[in-house]
């Protein structure tokens, strides 16, 4: 109620500030993320966005983290920032690679016989048909997936060496068991001095390595208090108060999930403070996205 009173070009830095810094501790897939969204990653502004955008619309899905090298007006310093906060899904990656070998049968005139011999090529068609320029090769790295930034990626290969660990078990039970009993014979301490790097960089490696895929610190949040006798559209009622959890919010209103198998949409109308009652009002401040609301099922 006193936001009027401050100024409001520090108001507004500070709250790009906290959502920069939400959006980062989280990351962001990159091949399915918004530009909005893209916007709060550091190093990254409204043009970068626009243009991560535009480039993945024109050349399809990431596959790795250097594809960001290529798109216009993300130089080395705008890499080197956002780079650790951008996320590239492996299995999505997987699935649109083997997508790739099914249309073509060989990449590079060399038969693929297993996912990790899929290399995706960028290719530009000339005036001719016969004359084709092939600018990279492309390869996933399940690095990608993780907090782990690229500057670290030769650390984390050392480190992986060194418990007999192998990149392709990142993130899997296999390279969580070989860490745990390898920081039970040589500690982390140690480990670090011998790997020349600092404790607090072998830490953010071994949680990297250590997180499954597609992991998301978000789903040990409390969920919300669903009635178990409402499991479907067909148990609501008029006049049913349910508590739900915000999956997304929108300009033209909220989505919330009240456990049926459908989120439901509450109007913004209805979730406007100036137009509601004190009671609804109180009822509504501080909806978004993961927050619990209680609304009658007529709002839904």
């Amino acid at each position: 109620m006193y936001q009027h009173d401050v100024s409001q070009t520090l108001l507004k830095a500070t709250l790009d500030s906290i959502v920069e810094e939400c959006v980062s501790f989280v990351g962001v897939d990159i091949n399915i993320c918004s530009e909005v969204l893209l916007r709060h990653i550091a190093g990254l502004n409204a043009n970068r966005a626009k243009n991560i955008i535009e480039w993945r619309e024109k050349n399809g899905p990431f596959i790795n983290r250097e594809q960001l090298k290529k798109v216009k007006g993300l130089g080395p310093k705008s890499f080197q920032q956002c780079a650790g906060f951008i996320r590239i899904n492996q299995d999505y990656i997987r699935t649109f690679c083997s997508q790739q070998t099914e249309s073509s049968g060989q990449i590079q005139g060399v038969a693929v016989t297993s996912l990790a011999d899929v290399e995706v090529t960028n290719q530009k068609q000339g005036k001719k048909k016969s004359k084709t320029a092939v600018n990279v090769l492309l390869k996933p790295n399940p690095l990608d997936q993780t907090c782990i930034h690229p500057e670290s990626y030769d650390m984390a290969m050392r480190f992986l060496s060194s418990n007999g660990g192998t990149l392709c078990e990142t993130g899997s039970p296999e390279i969580q068991q070989k860490i745990i009993l390898f920081l039970e014979k040589e500690g982390i301490e140690k480990a670090a001095e011998r790997l020349q790097t600092t404790v607090h960089t072998l830490r953010v490696i071994i949680d990297g390595l250590r997180q499954p895929e597609s992991f998301d610190f978000r789903t040990d949040f409390d969920k919300p208090d669903f009635k178990r006798s409402i499991v479907c559209l067909e148990d609501l009622q008029v006049g049913t108060v349910l508590t739900g959890r915000v999956e997304n919010a929108t300009l033209f209103g909220i989505f919330v999930d009240i456990g049926v198998g459908k989120a439901g949409l509450i109007p913004i109308r209805n979730v406007t403070e100036a137009k509601l009652s004190k009671t609804k009002k109180r009822r509504s401040l501080g909806l978004g996205p993961r927050r619990k609301s209680g609304s009658p099922s007529t709002q839904h």
